[in-house]
């Protein structure tokens, strides 16, 4: 009787597990499928941002950005150092943000003049001579004349001479 109660629970468990089998069979190509649609959707975002080509709104956009240069004249300081042996010649260039700032930097130039001669002829040769001294000299430029403007803004600044002697 035992071996009886013993077969009859094993043919218990392998109907249960033949019913569970199917269902178990379902969910694993279910996760399959939410898988392999997740992985698809994700290749297909990343080759669109990545490697499509641009709307033609966004090229419009890139196009109608114009960025103007407004010129200084040369400019000649006596530097700090060496009781004002040494010179400073430079020339400016100001890349403004729209063209409309460059009618506003016209009707500045003086105040604009005076501000960048004040920042020059504050210089001693060794803040200005290297790489770093020149970026540090642009970044106050552009702060200085920024500070006058309200319609648009200095970007970049140029150095299209740089002499000191």
């Amino acid at each position: 009787m035992a071996e009886e109660e013993i077969k009859e629970e094993e043919a218990a468990v392998e109907k249960d597990s033949k019913k569970s089998l199917p269902f178990l069979k379902w969910i694993i190509m279910a996760l399959v499928i939410v898988i392999l649609g997740a992985a698809g959707f994700g290749g297909w975002w990343y080759y669109r941002t990545h490697f499509a080509e641009p709307s033609k709104e966004e090229v419009e956009q890139t196009v109608q950005v114009k960025k103007a240069i407004w010129p200084i004249d040369s400019i000649i300081v006596n530097l700090m150092d060496n009781n004002g042996e040494r010179y400073l010649k430079i020339t400016i260039q100001l890349e403004v943000s729209n063209e409309n700032c460059i009618l506003e930097l016209d009707s500045l130039k003086p105040e604009i003049m005076d501000g960048l001669l004040d920042i020059l002829s504050s210089k001693e040769y060794k803040e200005i001579v290297g790489f770093e001294g020149k970026q540090r000299l642009r970044d106050e430029i552009a702060i200085r004349v920024n500070n006058y403007l309200s319609k648009g803004q200095i970007t970049k600044v140029y150095f299209t001479e740089f002499i000191i002697q």
